[in-house]
């Protein structure tokens, strides 16, 4: 499974190409952002154009995937100042339609890889069609936005739900890679990381995003310390994912029914 760790950070992205990470994700998604979001205990990027060739250079086997933003005027430029400054995969955020989506292949024009941030109801609903479209290289679902955008309570509810299934399958009747959502480290987060990476093997998703949490091992000790405990954490991560590789589809299911209850529980109890 492929690992995808978003800074612009150079040590921080060293870091993350030391312990094997094989994506680091520089974020330029601004336009809307912070009205969407500004509201909420969600981070707001701060990342900017020349941090793209700066976090490239950085690098030695990670790939360089980059968040630009939803499709606009400045788009065409955009694209062609973060191909120019390295990026091997471009992803769009918040598309609504096929048509932005066409637009953006043709924007891209083969020169990097495509990755679309599926993050709206507007996507989901239309998702048969938008996924057609030729020049798609993979897909990522994006919780958080997308659980804004229904009104849910807890991001996670669109995997007890079952949403998440409803698109894993469309994703691979189209035969397209796909992920979804961010992973806190090991028996951390509101809910444990060790069931979200469960429901990844379970529906047959190929990457994930190491979510902020992997930034505090950061704050502990000196760098040469703190390069050591996240890579210690990549490892764990890395690790128990061939654990959940041995298990049958029974066990996966029964990981699936306890995070049900789980995110019910809280659901109940912030009603």
């Amino acid at each position: 499974m492929d690992l995808i760790y978003i800074t612009n950070d150079i040590f921080r992205a060293r870091c993350a190409d030391e312990a094997g990470v094989d994506r680091v994700m520089v974020d330029l998604e601004i336009n809307g952002k912070n009205e969407r979001q500004g509201h909420l205990n969600t981070v707001i990027s701060n990342h900017n154009l020349n941090d793209v060739a700066r976090v490239k250079e950085s690098l030695k086997d990670s790939q360089l995937l980059v968040r630009v933003n939803p499709l606009f005027s400045g788009s065409k430029n955009e694209i062609t100042s973060c191909v120019e400054r390295g990026a091997d995969i471009l992803m769009l955020p918040m598309f609504k339609t096929a048509t932005e989506v066409d637009a953006f292949v043709t924007l891209v024009a083969g020169r990097t890889k495509v990755c679309l941030l599926l993050e709206t109801p507007q996507a989901l609903a239309r998702a048969h069609e938008i996924l057609k479209i030729q020049g798609i290289d993979e897909v990522h679902i994006g919780l958080n936005d997308l659980h804004l955008g229904l009104n849910l309570q807890f991001m996670f509810e669109l995997l007890s739900g079952g949403l998440v299934d409803y698109l894993s399958n469309i994703l691979k009747e189209n035969g397209l890679k796909f992920g979804f959502g961010g992973v806190a480290r090991l028996n951390t987060g509101a809910l444990s990381a060790n069931l979200i990476l469960s429901e990844h093997l379970r529906l047959g998703s190929s990457q994930v995003i190491l979510s902020r949490d992997f930034n505090s091992v950061f704050s502990l000790g000196n760098k040469a310390d703190s390069g050591l405990l996240f890579k210690n954490e990549v490892e764990k991560i890395r690790s128990y994912i061939t654990e959940l590789n041995e298990l049958d589809a029974l066990a996966l299911n029964n990981n699936k029914h306890e995070l049900t209850k789980i995110v019910d529980s809280f659901v109940l109890s912030a009603s």
